[in-house]
């Protein structure tokens, strides 16, 4: 196979032992990595088969969905547990995925619910639901089609982000009720809203490990194709 593979993590419906549930992807998580010159697989959750999987790839998404993570991985209580909705089995598949590619070396991309793992699993805290938390926020959870954008985010100068996509500013779609609290030692803002929620993370001790709060496949701007092209590339310098 001469094309960059891209491990793409799926989301599930119905119940975690429910025979009868399907693990699912929105094709556009796929026709980005194809229209960047990269061929996407989707895995399964198999703890047994995460080191299977990543011997197949060049490269990781962690997906969004509709799911949050337990507040206990950043060792918080649930404040509010009407709010939240787990999904512990994906959770700990996607844990296992995002450290044996960390290990390995491997481009890693977090969209959303991804991008909130990849800064848990960076030490960070997470708001639980933003509404709640904080005050005069921008809607961060849309009732706009996703395919619309709904508010800006200001992208860091100098930020990894920022030399990918190559903007100061854009207008984004948001469909997310948790965020990242604040940066760390581990890894900086790339990208923060109006309202100051962080849009973007990035892990200077990887060569490629961001995450973005929105979801870019769906190609609300022009710019947004650049991030799936430098994943892809970024994972083709893997096969060198």
């Amino acid at each position: 196979m001469n094309k960059p593979v891209i491990a793409i993590t799926p989301d599930r419906n119905n119940g975690a032992e429910d025979i009868e549930s399907h693990f699912f992807i929105r094709r556009n998580y796929c026709s980005a990595v194809a229209e960047s010159g990269g061929t996407a697989i989707v895995l399964p959750y198999c703890m047994d088969a995460v080191g299977d999987y990543l011997d197949l790839a060049d490269g990781v998404i962690l997906s969004g969905g509709m799911f949050d993570i337990a507040p206990a991985l950043y060792g918080a209580a649930s404040s509010y547990p009407d709010k939240v909705a787990l999904k512990d089995d994906r959770t700990r598949f996607e844990q296992a995925v995002l450290r044996g590619a960390l290990q390995r070396g491997m481009p890693v991309l977090g969209i959303c619910g991804g991008m909130q793992l990849i800064a848990v699993e960076l030490g960070a805290q997470l708001h639980q639901h933003l509404p709640s938390d904080l005050q005069n926020i921008v809607e961060h959870k849309q009732q706009a089609p996703c395919n619309e954008s709904t508010h800006r985010i200001h992208i860091k100068p100098g930020s990894h982000l920022h030399r990918i996509l190559g903007v100061d500013e854009c207008l984004i779609n948001s469909l997310h009720h948790q965020a990242v609290v604040e940066e760390n030692r581990r890894f900086i803002a790339g990208a923060v809203a109006d309202d100051g929620v962080i849009e973007s993370i990035e892990a200077a001790e990887y060569p490629f490990c961001i995450g973005v709060q929105w979801h870019p496949e769906y190609f609300v701007n022009d710019c947004e194709r650049r991030l799936f092209t430098e994943l892809v590339r970024a994972a083709a310098c893997m096969r060198r």
